[in-house]
């Protein structure tokens, strides 16, 4: 794929994003959630939350699993670290971890940011607790942290084997944890909507500029 399509395709799916939240905020609203709070495409959402029944021990197992997504970002961030000491200047650090660095401070200031502009509530209380629930912050983590992981590695070890197995690895699980945060019941299909099409976004732009060709 051709640098400057990954930007674009970037910029389509933020776009996407931010199209589909002011839909959730605004369209076929009803008090559905749970004490009875709004939310948005109550229909779908209603109709997908009908279907799928809590499953409190598959929440627990993935909200645990999401300490793997963070213990790769730190690794590739002592990563980072050890290049700058060892080449004493930052600017001599990979570009992709550079860029990689970049990316992480945007994924917690999207992170931090829905958790104060409240869009939806789970459908299910934690604890006894309302919490936030749109975009999906597992699904976020886990689609941002982990692609770009398969990126990094692919780039760094050498053994064809070892590289094609760890991303098989990633990639099956990555996808259990988003489906098996939709069929933990704790979250909306709007919130695994949006998380998938901010994730995607956010990846693409990583792409665009990580090289610089």
């Amino acid at each position: 794929m051709k640098r400057i399509a990954k930007l674009f395709i970037s910029l389509g799916f933020v776009i996407a994003f931010i199209v589909w939240t002011v839909l959730v905020k605004n369209v076929d609203v009803a008090s559905i959630g749970a004490n009875q709070t709004n939310v948005g495409f109550a229909g779908l959402n209603g109709w997908i939350k009908s279907i799928i029944s809590e499953n409190y021990a598959l929440y627990l197992i993935t909200d645990w699993l999401g300490i793997v997504p963070i213990l790769f970002a730190f690794a590739f961030m002592v990563l980072g670290l050890a290049q700058w000491l060892k080449r004493k200047s930052i600017v001599k650090v990979d570009r992709s971890l550079l860029a990689l660095g970049v990316f992480y401070v945007v994924v917690i200031s999207v992170y931090v940011l829905f958790e104060t502009i409240l869009i939806n509530y789970r459908p299910i209380l934690i604890e006894g607790r309302l919490e936030s629930s749109y975009p999906s912050s597992t699904t976020l983590l886990v689609l941002c942290i982990m692609p770009t992981a398969i990126v990094q590695l692919r780039e760094r070890i050498r053994n064809k084997i070892l590289r094609d197995g760890l991303t098989v690895i990633i990639a099956i699980f990555t996808i259990f944890m988003v489906v098996g945060r939709l069929l933990s019941g704790v979250h909306w299909i709007s919130d695994i909507v949006g998380g998938v099409l901010l994730s995607i976004g956010l990846d693409c732009a990583y792409l665009y500029f990580c090289k610089s060709n």
